[in-house]
């Protein structure tokens, strides 16, 4: 713990700098923001008209579940059947009992208010544990107009799936690899998205935990937490359920993305085209793998080398640092952002809360890091999106790409392999 040096009021720009700055004052900013947008948030639900698009149809879909139905094929709404995992049912199945079939409008923002403050508050946690982050940035949490409409304006299951995916990644921080599985699944249980995630999970896996830790968190908790709840689905129809819960062939609307507006609709909706973005996807999750990632431990192919060679042993020359695991955790997440086909309104939640940290983690100066933040802020809430939001946009998160790559790809305190001791004078220190 950091020693929390004194505020001295009567130099009040040094005491103003401190207590936005220094790590120790860090949750008592964190706890003002907080409070301040706890207020934001009652304001807009008392004062910003809700807008209904998605939920309607998730409570008519778990209308059919309640009655009996099993078919997941069968679990219709006005705009079609539910295209999410089982999770997504169980979720709204819930929502609809306690709020009269969706009725209830105010308890129902009240809920997603608690879970949007759920999500900044994990999102805190995160940029504790892993440091690197002063806390003025903090308030950035909480200025995103499009990401409290996401929450409490719109209910979007994405919420769901995003306070997964953040709790798994604090699980992940604090090395708890078990529990970091156990909440990956839960998140990939109600939305697919939480796949941008796997690769990265699998690298810390193996580095940290081994090859056959690996296997047995993918198998016994990833795979099992996957089908267990599943099991009324698979059991009466396995090819409607897996068909719709994980379906990688569908085909989003043009008219709804926000993101390669500016490529004709033809292109757009071209299977050369989706496969131009996931090989360009594959391709930059393997440089950072391999220019960036694997470095502190000798390279993919030493890294490789020894985890199959002690396969239940960790493949790691040195301990990951908290800053390692979430860097690479949200940049994996990014880069698949970054190249997906159709970005729709609410997918927004996958990474809003992410973006200050990684921006962090780019040597930008800071004028440059709150300017990006502002051009993917500005294209996410022009509605709808045009050939200049949409550029925007893909301008900004190439640039904070880029800004991590060249940046602190490892986070801040990049850690260096050990010197061989044939060469060392001493024994290398390894960082917790």
């Amino acid at each position: 713990m950091s020693a929390r040096p004194p505020l001295n009021l009567g130099q009040p720009v040094q005491a103003a700098t401190t207590f936005l700055t220094h790590p120790a004052y860090f949750w008592h900013v964190a706890a003002l923001v907080l409070l301040g947008d706890a207020v934001l948030t009652q304001l807009i639900i008392r004062f910003v008209p809700y807008t209904e698009i998605d939920f309607s149809t998730y409570i008519e879909q778990v209308t059919v579940y309640d009655k009996g139905e099993r078919n997941y094929a069968l679990l219709t709404g006005s705009t079609g059947p539910v295209v999410y995992p089982a999770g997504h049912v169980y979720i709204h199945s819930l929502l609809s009992s306690i709020t009269d079939g969706g009725k209830n409008q105010f308890l129902l923002q009240q809920i997603y208010g608690a879970l949007y403050l759920a999500c900044e508050i994990l999102a805190m946690a995160i940029y504790r544990t892993a440091g690197g982050v002063p806390n003025y940035v903090l308030v950035l949490l909480a200025m995103s107009k499009r990401l409290h409409s996401i929450y409490v304006l719109r209910f979007f299951n994405d919420c769901w799936t995003t306070l997964g995916m953040l709790a798994s990644v604090l699980a992940f921080a604090k090395k708890d690899f078990t529990i970091g599985s156990i909440l990956f699944s839960l998140a990939l249980l109600v939305k697919m998205n939480a796949l941008l995630y796997f690769p990265a999970i699998l690298l810390l896996q193996f580095q940290s935990v081994g090859l056959v830790d690996t296997l047995l968190q993918f198998s016994t908790l990833i795979l099992q937490i996957q089908i267990l709840p599943a099991l009324p689905f698979l059991l009466h129809n396995p090819v409607a359920y897996l068909t719709s819960a994980f379906d990688l062939s569908r085909v989003f609307l043009y008219k709804w993305t926000v993101n390669w507006r500016f490529v004709p609709e033809e292109t757009f909706l071209s299977g050369s085209f989706s496969q131009l973005l996931l090989s360009a996807h594959a391709l930059m999750l393997g440089v950072f793998l391999l220019e960036r990632w694997t470095t502190k431990d000798g390279g993919l192919g030493a890294l490789l080398s020894r985890g199959l060679a002690r396969p239940s042993r960790a493949a790691q020359l040195v301990k990951p640092t908290s800053d390692y695991i979430v860097t690479v955790l949200f940049t994996a997440n990014l880069i698949g952002v970054t190249y997906a086909r159709s970005l729709h309104y609410q997918f927004y939640s996958w990474y809003a809360l992410q973006i200050p940290f990684l921006l962090w983690r780019t040597p930008y100066p800071v004028p440059i890091k709150l300017s990006i933040w502002a051009a993917i802020e500005y294209a996410w809430n022009v509605y709808p999106s045009t050939v200049v939001s949409s550029g925007i946009l893909l301008a900004g998160n190439a640039l904070l790409l880029l800004g991590v790559f060249f940046g602190d790809a490892n986070g801040k305190a990049e850690l260096k392999a050990p010197v061989p001791k044939t060469i060392a004078t001493k024994a290398p220190e390894k960082v917790e």
